[in-house]
């Protein structure tokens, strides 16, 4: 026991049954819904469960019926991305009947076969069902009903929901051009995430139907984190032929570059443009707020959240949902030729 800290200990169903007065198998009935206690007694136990707080184990209910009515989210760990997916799952559990469980086994996301492990731990005895941010590995083998979000390899036989990563990278990169950039750097993603490839085709896409070629020496890999984020940016922003703007794949690592501009002494976005994707909160409070391609990371969330319900109630329906992005624009870019403020 930790000192100087009192731990109230768990009600038990044998607590409820003293202070009502009645027998363990009594209170079981209650808890459980059966038939064969008076009325009375069912309002005085029910009463005494409310009083104390009781709340029966989810280990002892799975045993009983196999169901917790409990479905979890997954994540490999808690960052601005999977918080916003949390967000609008739990939004979406009002009305279905179940709770949620957040769960993060404080695993990074490059630590490949993580969702298993944590599936191992948890389906059967505690959750009936789970949605999977970003998993790295996709089968059909689980235990129980499983979505996944984003996954690292694409769309499979799972059930999934994504976003149009590749048409969001297109739009990033021809509002740059639009506003006649040329020389354009790109930040990729991590290596073997289907979305970070179909960013990175996207920019290609774009730039080809623009009649302008990516210079090799401005892609470099930030791996969609701040701290192999940093080093690259620095690389491109450094050099004696900078570019105007860079496209980094995702907003942490775009607030990353912009960091470094300051560092550099540049100014954003009088000397460098930069723009990012994903849309999450911290881009809008950045110094100068990041233009952004938005991905709907709330509604994403509550759409894995009703298709796990549909998929446990075995409703049919289509079982990939690709949701679309939006260029968000704020004050991270500038038009080339355009006066300074």
């Amino acid at each position: 026991m930790i000192r100087g800290v009192n731990l109230a200990p768990r009600v038990k169903m044998a607590d409820v049954a003293r202070e009502a007065g009645v027998s363990v198998a009594t209170v079981s009935k209650v808890v459980n819904g059966r038939y064969g206690v008076a009325q009375e007694t069912l309002d005085r136990v029910q009463g005494v469960i409310e009083r104390l707080g009781y709340e029966a184990s989810l280990g002892a209910q799975s045993l009983r019926s196999r169901r917790t009515h409990v479905l979890g989210i997954l994540v490999a760990e808690f960052e601005p991305f999977s918080t916003e997916l949390l967000k609008g799952a739990s939004e979406a559990i009002a009305g279905t009947g179940y709770e949620l469980l957040a769960y993060s086994g404080g695993s990074r996301g490059a630590d490949v076969g993580w969702e298993r492990r944590h599936l191992s731990r948890l389906s059967g005895t505690l959750i009936d069902g789970a949605v999977l941010v970003t998993p790295t590995v996709v089968d059909t083998n689980h235990g129980v009903p499983v979505v996944a979000v984003d996954p690292h390899t694409g769309p499979s036989g799972l059930p999934t929901i994504d976003s149009d990563n590749y048409a969001g990278a297109v739009a990033a990169t021809r509002y740059l051009l639009d506003l006649g950039h040329s020389r354009i750097g790109f930040l990729a993603g991590r290596g073997g995430l289907e979305s970070a490839r179909l960013r990175e085709a996207g920019f290609r896409q774009a730039m080809a139907d623009a009649g302008r070629e990516v210079d090799p020496s401005l892609v470099r890999v930030g791996s969609y984190v701040p701290s192999a984020a940093t080093g690259p940016a620095r690389d491109l922003l450094s050099r004696p032929d900078r570019p105007t703007a860079i496209f980094a794949s995702n907003d942490l690592s775009a607030l990353a570059t912009i960091d470094v501009a300051h560092e550099l002494g540049l100014r954003v976005p009088e000397d460098v443009s930069i723009i990012g994707f994903d849309n999450v909160p911290e881009s809008a409070l950045s110094t100068p707020p990041l233009t952004t391609i938005s991905q709907p990371l709330h509604r994403m969330g509550a759409e894995a959240l009703r298709l796990l319900v549909d998929v446990i109630d075995g409703v049919e329906r289509d079982v990939h949902v690709r949701l679309p992005t939006e260029l968000v624009e704020r004050a991270s870019c500038r038009r080339i030729g355009a006066p300074v403020a």
